[in-house]
């Protein structure tokens, strides 16, 4: 460990320290995930679903089935709208409350990866080593592995709008950090069975969250340890597993009961058969892509520690399987660690829709996998002579850490003719420009760049620290204005006519609103109504034929309502905002 870190640590007391590793967490988790969560409005085409959902639960006061826009929403299960609903009762509704239930998840997955990587001393390597308690690298692996969780494009993102999957990452990796606690507690039976306990608890809150898979992956990722360990039997015996299916059944069955008694086949076919089975074996929703998808979605969603995954799997050595059995259990983190990870990431890149948050259980198994390797790296090198030898001048993964950082500095000064192509905001280019977001951006990466090859010259393991502050200046001077700068051009044009479409109705009456040619699921959020969806401007005379209303209301773009056949006399131009128009037909 670098001198001045071991002088800071002798000079504090242990709780001390705590409180400083827990006061940084806070803080990152402030910048990252609570600064300004409500100051955007909802993301289409996905967030609003969620939200509209839960605020039409709120109003119905239904909480067995969830519906969007009058019709069923047999997408996932009911856990992340029932946290939305509560959140709502309790500050209001607006998006900012919406996203809460994400934002605390991500903390909690975060502080308690913090508290299972200090209370072991895991190695990355199966060598077997001293058995005695190293306090100084539990805390060193813990503070790493929490400001690695915390800063990375996954966690920002995710952890600041209102999805299910940071939710279901908190109770899937919750419950399989819950499992390592117990399984690591072989001398502690009373302690054990409170983690597997807690185990059970999470994996019926992730049934909850997301449905079967939940039961899926945690079996394979713990079958596949405890097979590759030889002592399958003997957690099986320890974590009372009769008891503990009781349990979840117990707690998570209820629902699925009462939503089936409700709804009946409508449920069982779309829930279980279409989006469990048929996302898994075909396209949904034209989520498809490459083989490679996830791997691409990894390196990108975790930068910049992404760049060190490779080695620190590759350290883990499975090969070596005499050396991993003869460790103690709480030694067998890192192991562990990598199989949750390679099991996560092979089942989704086996199936065949493809969605960049599938794979976001997987993150905590990588910040300690990565975060294990800057402690070896940092503990080791006062014992490495200074010399041409030394392994961390040749470390190809520092250099990659480098080649990412000048690769995201191109990219960011090149961006913005990139990002005139996107047809619902074809200004972002010049807005982004004007508010100097690639200059930041790049300048930043390519200082953080040459930092990074400073500290590989001088063979310093300040390089961790480097990425660490680097991102978390990107986080405040490039992605909180960059986001707020999208939603204006993206998002902000369909609240401002959803407005005026509220406004501009009868008083007392609701005239239909109509989108044509796409669907932006906020609007049905903004109107608080029912929004009629037309794929095709040519659809829109026969709708208008079967109508019964006399007048309506339609969003959509100049060059989609040409293609209606609509001449100027039958409709009155009210408000235009970005590229969407709002029309009033008079009949």
């Amino acid at each position: 460990m670098p001198h001045w870190v071991s002088r800071l640590e002798k000079s504090l007391q242990p709780r001390t320290q705590l409180m400083i590793s827990l006061g940084w967490i806070l803080a990152i988790a402030l910048i990252t995930l609570f600064w300004g969560i409500g100051d955007i409005g909802l993301i289409d085409e996905t967030e609003p679903l969620f939200v509209e959902a839960s605020r039409q639960m709120l109003a119905t006061g239904d909480w067995i089935t969830p519906y969007f826009d009058g019709e069923t929403r047999f997408d996932k299960p009911p856990l992340i709208y029932w946290l939305m609903v509560l959140c709502f009762k309790v500050f209001g509704v607006s998006e900012w409350a919406a996203r809460v239930p994400s934002a605390l998840a991500a903390l909690g997955t975060v502080l308690l990866c913090f508290y299972v990587l200090r209370q072991h001393n895991p190695g990355l390597k199966p060598e077997v080593v001293s058995s005695q308690p190293q306090p100084s690298r539990s805390s060193l692996a813990a503070w790493l592995g929490a400001t690695m969780l915390m800063l990375n494009l996954n966690t920002y993102f995710w952890g600041r709008t209102g999805y299910a999957d940071m939710l279901l990452t908190a109770c899937m990796g919750g419950s399989l950090l819950a499992f390592f606690m117990g399984y690591a507690q072989v001398n502690s039976p009373q302690i054990q069975r409170r983690w597997y306990g807690t185990f059970y608890v999470l994996t019926a809150l992730a049934v909850l969250t997301k449905g079967p898979i939940a039961i899926v992956l945690p079996a394979a990722i713990l079958g596949g340890f405890t097979l590759y360990l030889g002592n399958l039997r003997q957690v099986i015996r320890e974590m009372q597993i009769f008891r503990g299916i009781f349990l979840i059944l117990v707690l998570a069955l209820p629902w699925y009961i009462l939503v089936t008694l409700a709804n009946g086949e409508a449920f069982i076919g779309s829930f279980f058969g279409y989006h469990n089975l048929t996302r898994f074996s075909s396209v949904v929703n034209q989520h498809s892509g490459p083989w490679y998808f996830h791997f691409l979605v990894i390196l990108a969603g975790f930068l910049p520690w992404s760049a060190y995954l490779p080695v620190a799997l590759y350290q883990t050595q499975p090969w070596r399987r005499k050396l991993w059995q003869g460790r103690s259990r709480s030694d067998q983190l890192g192991l562990y660690a990598s199989i949750w990870f390679i099991v996560i990431l092979l089942f989704f890149t086996v199936s065949v829709t493809k969605y960049f948050s599938y794979t976001l259980p997987l993150m905590p198994a990588a910040a300690i996998l990565v975060s294990l390797l800057w402690t070896d790296a940092i503990q080791e090198r006062p014992h490495l002579e200074r010399s041409h030898h030394d392994p961390q001048r040749g470390d190809l993964s520092r250099w990659f850490n480098v080649v990412l950082m000048a690769g995201l500095s191109w990219a960011l000064f090149s961006c913005a003719p990139w990002l005139t192509q996107d047809p619902w905001m074809p200004t972002l280019g010049a807005k982004f420009t004007e508010a100097n977001i690639p200059f930041y951006g790049g300048v930043l990466w390519a200082l953080a760049a040459v930092a990074a090859v400073l500290c590989i010259l001088w063979r310093s393991n300040g390089l961790w620290l480097v990425n660490a502050i680097a991102f978390l200046l990107f986080i405040s001077v490039v992605l909180h204005p960059a986001v707020a700068i999208v939603d204006q051009a993206r998002q902000l044009p369909l609240r401002e006519l959803a407005k005026a479409a509220v406004a501009a109705q009868q008083s007392g009456t609701q005239q239909p609103i109509i989108m044509i040619g796409f669907r932006k699921p906020s609007l049905v959020y903004y109107t608080q109504q029912h929004v009629e969806y037309i794929e095709l401007p040519s659809q829109l005379s026969a709708y208008l034929q079967k109508s019964s209303h006399p007048e309506s209301f339609v969003i959509t773009t100049p060059k989609l309502l040409a293609g209606t056949g609509l001449k100027p006399q039958q409709y009155q131009t009210l408000a235009q905002s970005g590229v969407y128009i709002l029309v009033h037909l008079l009949r």
